[in-house]
């Protein structure tokens, strides 16, 4: 199985894409992570450049309303720009965390229909604020949902529970399962995002994370997949804590990132499982 790992253009919103493929290629990522309406190129100059710089494009699109038929409504959008700049995957945040089961399986059910109908695999993200906001939360829409699957970034849920979720097992084994798609951010029981996740003070919840991530790799390994994309999503601010009053960021996010690329590619490649 090969490893792709993208890297997040979060904090590139206002660098010309050309730009930033180029940053990206240079520092041996193997494709982009790019929310598709912050995308100010059309999208055949989109999907020409990800080419060019053989870069594979991951998407991002989210539901959005104050109406579970809003979030459906979105979806349609989504996808339809999805449709035009073809990316490789879809990762999508879905749903709210006040919506009913039936409300947000509603939702997942027609994303799912949406992603058969265009030929292009979606998975939704274990993201604060969203249908699949806990692990518990997850548990129940997984099962209800035997296609549901998920892009894992239990850093959330890390936030949410208060814990490195040492008490919720199953739940976390069923997400392993259907993870097809990782945000290696590393998050803390108090906090979704470590301040440096090179500091020895985080080590436990790196290793933690490292763990999860492990068996990810390694179920999609059982299940025959060629690859599996990771993006180490780091986030600018607020993610990233600033100093007071200076509102300096107290460590570099391109050097992060890069470390954690090189972490992933150590630990997770073929040979480390």
């Amino acid at each position: 199985m090969k490893i792709l790992v993208t890297r997040s253009m979060w904090e590139f919103a206002d660098v010309p894409l050309d730009s930033f493929l180029r940053k990206v290629k240079e520092a041996g990522y193997d494709g982009t992570d790019i929310y598709l309406p912050s995308l100010k190129e059309p999208p055949g100059i989109v999907r020409k450049l990800h080419e060019h710089y053989g870069l594979i494009l991951i998407g991002m699109i989210t539901s959005e309303g104050r109406t579970p038929q809003e979030h459906v409504s979105s979806l349609e959008r989504g996808f339809a720009l999805a449709a035009e700049l073809r990316p490789y995957h879809l990762n999508c945040h879905t749903g709210k965390d006040f919506f009913s089961l039936a409300e947000n399986c509603a939702i997942f059910r027609k994303s799912q229909d949406l992603s058969r109908s265009c030929g292009i695999p979606i998975s939704h993200e274990t993201h604060r604020g969203r249908a699949l906001f806990s692990a518990i939360a997850a548990q129940e829409l997984l099962t209800a949902l035997p296609d549901l699957r998920l892009t894992a970034d239990f850093s959330h849920w890390c936030c949410v529970h208060e814990s490195l979720l040492q008490d919720q097992p199953d739940a976390l084994e069923l997400a392993i399962q259907r993870s097809d798609y990782i945000h290696a951010r590393v998050g803390h029981i108090e906090g979704p995002q470590v301040s440096d996740p090179r500091a020895p003070e985080w080590k436990t919840e790196v290793d933690t994370h490292l763990g999860w991530w492990k068996k990810i790799v390694a179920a999609r390994r059982a299940d025959g997949a060629a690859t599996i994309a990771i993006c180490p999503e780091f986030g600018a601010a607020p993610y990233m804590p600033l100093l007071p009053f200076t509102k300096q960021p107290v460590a570099n996010l391109w050097e992060i990132t890069l470390w954690m690329k090189g972490i992933l590619r150590e630990h997770l490649g073929v040979d480390s499982l």
